[in-house]
């Protein structure tokens, strides 16, 4: 006997699962890099914290299926009296599908914005256990203003999705 509460099936999805504006299908590491140049000698050497310089970049491919992969890139180039102490670099992706709900002319904020909005927690993670399994501490990120990185992109390029 199959008992149903709501509109939810036997998956655990209901009917409002088709009406969602943003359905995230799937995410996943494209590309992790871990430089450690100076292990093992330079870990016990340091004696003020890195100069960390961070770089965030976001790019979005159309899919054949109507959805779109949105990557989430970030870079940390660390370095500590003129030696470089690590490198990271990930690209963390992500396949997303807008609901119809979404206009056209909001698409491109929703998968710039929100899109990575999303990815970001799970990416910041995977380069903190990265840095930590390093033999360093662990790479904590600050929050990134999505917000501002797209009103910036705009600004120089104007939206493009790559198709």
């Amino acid at each position: 006997m199959t008992e149903t509460f709501g509109d939810i099936d036997d998956n655990g999805q209901g009917d409002e699962l088709e009406s969602m504006p943003l359905i995230v299908k799937a995410q996943y590491i494209k590309d992790l890099s871990f430089e450690n140049p100076g292990a093992p000698g330079l870990l016990a050497e340091i004696e003020t914290e890195p100069t960390i310089e961070i770089n965030v970049n976001v790019q979005v491919q159309k899919l054949g299926t109507g959805d779109f992969e949105v990557s989430l890139m970030l870079n940390a180039d660390a370095k500590s009296n003129g030696q470089q102490v690590f490198i990271a670099e990930l690209e963390y992706a992500g396949i997303f599908e807008l609901g119809p709900e979404v206009p056209e002319e909001h698409q491109s904020a929703v998968l710039l914005i929100e899109c990575p909005r999303l990815l970001f927690p799970f990416a910041r993670n995977i380069l903190a256990d990265a840095t930590r399994e390093g033999g360093l501490p662990p790479l904590m990120l600050q929050p990134i203003d999505f917000v501002a990185i797209y009103q910036q992109q705009m600004g120089q390029e104007g939206a493009r999705l790559d198709s």
